[in-house]
Order: C-alpha cells, then structure tokens, then sequence
C-alpha cells in the first residue's frame, strides 16, 4: 500500500509576464505544501518541472528552496526530463537538483549504468522505494520518445508496486489531434503510470495526466482556470484524489468591434460590468475593423481602469481582430522589382514619411536566425534592426 503525489508540466519561467510567472510558482509552492500535510511518501514529477533545460538563475533560487522544504519534511522526490527541460546532451539542471540531494532523476540515474539495449529492447530498470518500483523513461522533442516506447521492457520487480513515468502523447487521450502518440496497449505492464506533457486532467484505467500546476497560456487559462495534480492513496477506496491549485480566479471577456474609435469605450463599458478584483482578466478583441486600425484601440487606458479596479494583472488576446482588405490594383511593369513598385504605389495612395522606412524594415526583417541562437535572442535582435530602422 503506498501513498504518493502526482504532478507534472510546472512549466517554471514558461510565463514571460512577471506577475504570471509569480503566480505560476505560487502555484507550484501551494503544490508541495500540500504534499506535506498531506504528509505522501514521496512526490513524482513527469516531466517538464522547467520550461527550459536552461532556467534562469532566479527560478533556479526559488526552485531549491522550495525542494530543501519537501527534503527538510523527509518526502522524497522522483522526476524524469519533459520535452521542454531535456537537453540532447542530456545535461540539465535537473542534475543538479539531484546533485544536491533533493530528488531522484529515474531515468539519467539508470541509463548510463544499467539501462541498456537487447535484441532491439530499451531495457529500463527501477528504482526501489520501499515497496515500490519506479520506472521512467524521458519526453523529447518532438514527440521523438514515441519510438523508443514502442521497444521499452522493464525489468520486473516481482512483489512491488510498480510505477512507469513517462512524458508523452498517449494514443486515447490524444482525440482528434493528427500526431503520432504511443499506445496505451502497448505500454510494459505496471501498476500506474504517471504521466506527463498533455495539459489535461484526464484518466483512462491506471493512465493519468494530472493536468499542469499552472495553466501555460491565454487558452489554457480560460480552458482550465487553474493548475492540479494528483494524490494517489492505494489504500482509499477512492484512490485519486484531485487536488486543484486555486490561486487566482480567471474573469474571460470576449468583445467584437467593428470600429476602433468605439471599441475602447464599448471595451470599457463591459469591464464596469464585471467585478474584476483581484483577478486574472482575460480580453479577446475579436471582429473586423471596418473604420479604423488596431492601434487606434487604447490598451493602456484600458489597463488603467482594470488597475483602478483592482484587477491583478490582464491578458489580452487579439488574434481574431482585423482590419478590412485594402485592395491595390498595381500595374506592375518590371517582374523583377515587384516589392519596389508596389510600395511605391501604395505610398502614393497613402501619403506619409513612414513609407519611406518601409524598404528598409523589409530588408531588417530578411535577418536569419544564427546557428546556436535561440528564439528569443533572435526576436529581441529583429526588434533591436527595427529599432534602429524607426529611430527609437
């Protein structure tokens, strides 16, 4: 008999926004406090505790003290790497957590050592923990484990309970979604299998994806409102035990314009309707603008009434908002110098200095990615270009 916690997908430093990061690991705090009144043998994490393999060092502070808790309470931890904090090297901060002694890498302490491949098998072999034998196998990118599982054996540990974390797509919980996933069917045998990665609270037998600690954007926040995880208590008659992370509650306005001038007010007008405090407010602006543009939408007096009101932080989301086709009729008389003469026909039909940097934007945005560089660190150079371009 044995008594555990569930979590996966934390997804710490997944927010970019300051104040959802906050709540992003006050979520992920309230987590392991309750594991700890809850007084479980130990905790498992399927995967993806980072959004990264490489965090920044702050989350990295906060992150430890928040396992030197769970290792002060004698609770230990058992987590594997999800396809956003493993790393092809196979080096990550996660071994350093475990360095530290605060948790057990299953899969990185094994594969090196006993793992290994027979007659076309990834043989996997367990940790013991009491009465327990915990397997794991990691996420990657892409969704490049599946393979893998397909050819995954355990080696058994006959009298124990056994557990097989893994962070992947399962083929019945992935519904209509056209990506390849591992079948539930041909899964080793084991007791329950902690899963992570798909960001849903959802069961099939002993399969279970707890749901993320943290809801990891706009949709998942209106979707699912806030993060959970799962205490697992063989002895209850009821052996799950959804625990669900309430740390803000989410207020969702959705609003159609048709004209900028009057979308600010009409947006407004809809906010004092709506007791706002001290919640997550999500705004989609959605429709087509038949009279002016989406900058002519005042964001930031709107964000000034949602502070004046109490809000905590807003969300905006304005994907669905467009602005009415201008059709151009060019004549293009040089092939080769199609972008040339379009401009300079539009410019003659919208007069402004503006379209003189034009050109030179387009020729900013051509920049390509370096080898090495990330996403992030490629965006802040294209906007530094355009920067430069504006004169800001």
């Amino acid at each position: 008999m044995v008594k555990f916690a569930h979590i996966s997908d934390v997804h710490l430093g997944g927010w970019k926004q300051g104040p959802m990061q906050e709540l992003n690991f006050a979520s992920f705090k309230k987590s392991f406090e309750i594991c700890i009144e809850k007084k479980v043998e130990f905790v498992l994490i399927a995967g993806d505790l980072f959004d990264t393999a490489y965090p920044p060092i702050e989350i990295l502070k906060e992150t430890f003290a928040e396992f030197r808790k769970l290792y002060n309470a004698k609770i230990p931890c058992f987590i594997i790497a999800g396809s956003h904090d493993y790393s092809v090297s196979g080096k990550t901060f996660l071994d350093v957590l475990e360095k530290a002694g605060f948790c057990t890498n299953v899969t990185s302490f094994y594969s090196d050592e006993i793992s290994e491949e027979r007659n076309d098998k990834i043989i996997l072999s367990p940790i013991i923990y009491k009465n327990v034998a915990i397997y794991g196998y990691p996420g990657k990118k892409s969704g490049l484990e599946i393979p893998d599982l397909r050819r995954v054996k355990l080696i058994d540990a006959p009298g124990m309970f056994k557990i097989l974390m893994l962070h992947t797509t399962m083929d019945k919980a992935k519904g209509t979604l056209p990506i390849d996933a591992f079948e539930c069917d041909c899964a080793p045998k084991a007791d329950y299998y902690a899963l992570g990665h798909l960001h849903i609270d959802w069961q099939y037998e002993n399969f279970v994806y707890p749901g993320p600690v943290f809801p990891n954007n706009f949709q998942e926040l209106r979707d699912l409102q806030h993060g959970s995880f799962y205490i697992v208590d063989t002895e209850s008659n009821n052996s799950l035990e959804k625990i669900e992370l309430k740390i803000k509650d989410v207020e969702y306005l959705e609003i159609e314009v048709k004209n900028s001038t009057t979308a600010t007010e009409k947006i407004i007008s809809e906010i004092e309707k709506r007791n706002v405090a001290d919640k997550v407010i999500l705004l989609k602006v959605r429709g087509e603008l038949e009279t002016g543009k989406t900058s002519d939408i005042k964001f930031s007096q709107i964000e000034e009434i949602l502070k004046q009101k109490g809000a905590y932080f807003l969300l905006k989301n304005t994907h669905d908002l467009q602005t009415k086709e201008i059709e151009l009729e060019v004549e293009i008389k040089n092939d080769e110098n199609i972008e040339g003469e379009t401009i300079k026909a539009y410019s003659e039909d919208n007069p402004s200095d503006f379209n003189e940097l034009i050109p030179q934007l387009m020729h900013s945005l051509t920049t390509e990615k370096q080898e090495g560089e990330t996403s992030e660190s490629f965006s802040n150079r294209l906007m530094d270009e355009a920067r430069k371009v504006m004169g800001f």
